[in-house]
């Protein structure tokens, strides 16, 4: 399921659009073992999720060094996750193994 105000990538490749079909809706007490193993990844409200997951998918060191430099990309923090889970914000998720990607919505 994808968000209505994901945005449309002109030329989406056959990996984004399996990705986008594969984003979905998810609440924090689902995430939170994901969390505890050290395989989740926050994404910043301003990045495409998707085009961050394609981006991990297809090994694209560069971008996704410079992503986590500037901190628009994280593995999620013990204050992060204590507050996702006092708060239980929407939020949305796609798998790109080992990794589960994460967004706040809203």
């Amino acid at each position: 399921m994808t968000s209505p105000d994901t945005p449309q990538s002109p030329s989406q490749s056959p990996l984004y659009a399996k990705l986008l079909g594969e984003t979905a809706k998810i609440g924090w007490s689902e995430l939170e073992r994901f969390f505890a193993r050290g395989m989740l990844l926050r994404v910043a409200r301003d990045l495409d999720l998707v085009s961050v997951a394609e981006a991990i998918a297809n090994d694209e060191t560069e971008q996704v060094t410079q992503w986590l430099a500037s901190g628009l990309v994280e593995r999620v923090q013990a204050n992060t996750a204590a507050d996702f889970a006092a708060r239980d914000p929407e939020l949305w998720a796609v798998v790109v193994s080992p990794w589960v990607c994460v967004q706040e919505r809203g």
